[in-house]
C-alpha cells in the first residue's frame, strides 16, 4: 500500500506523490496550442485540498471532464511542478486517479500555491566567463609583430 502525503507537505519538483483529496472548484477549460505535438488541448486548473491545507491542480483533455467539484479522489504517482513561479500539482502518464468514498474536510486557510518561488537557475551553452578574457589569435599576431 503506497504512503500518502498530505498537502502541507508538499514541495517544488516532488515526484511520486500519492494523495486523498476533496476537489473544490474548477476553473473554465481554455485551449492552448502544444508545443510538442502541435495540437489543440483543453486545460483548466482545479483547487483540490485536504485537512491541512490547498493547491492547485493542472487538468488536460478528459481529466477535466472526469473530476468534479465537491467529490474526493486518491491519485497515485503525481508530481509537483512550478508553473508561473507557483506550485501546480500535476498528473504523468503513470499516474491513477480513483474515486473515494472519505469525506475529507478541506482547509482552504493555507494556499501551497499562493507562495511565489525564486525561477529555478538554468543551465545553458553560455556560461558565465571567468577570469581575463582571451583575444583570437589575429588580434594577438598583429600585436606581437609590431614589437619586434
Amino acid at each position: 500500500m503506497p504512503e500518502f502525503k498530505v498537502v502541507s507537505e508538499l514541495k517544488p519538483n516532488m515526484r511520486h506523490i500519492n494523495l486523498k483529496f476533496k476537489v473544490v472548484s474548477i476553473s473554465n477549460p481554455r485551449e492552448v496550442l502544444s508545443r510538442k505535438d502541435g495540437l489543440t488541448h483543453r486545460v483548466a486548473e482545479a483547487v483540490i485540498g485536504d485537512e491541512t491545507g490547498i493547491v492547485t491542480m493542472t487538468l488536460w483533455d478528459d481529466l477535466i471532464d472526469i473530476i468534479e467539484p465537491g467529490k474526493s479522489y486518491q491519485l497515485t504517482n503525481a508530481f509537483m511542478s512550478l508553473f508561473k513561479n507557483h506550485m501546480r500539482l500535476n498528473m504523468g502518464r503513470q499516474s491513477e486517479l480513483s474515486e473515494i468514498d472519505e469525506d475529507i474536510n478541506v482547509n482552504t486557510e493555507k494556499d501551497m500555491s499562493a507562495r511565489e518561488y525564486p525561477k529555478p537557475q538554468r543551465r545553458g551553452y553560455y556560461r558565465e566567463r571567468r577570469g581575463r578574457r582571451r583575444k583570437p589569435f589575429k588580434e594577438f599576431r598583429s600585436k606581437f609583430d609590431k614589437q619586434s
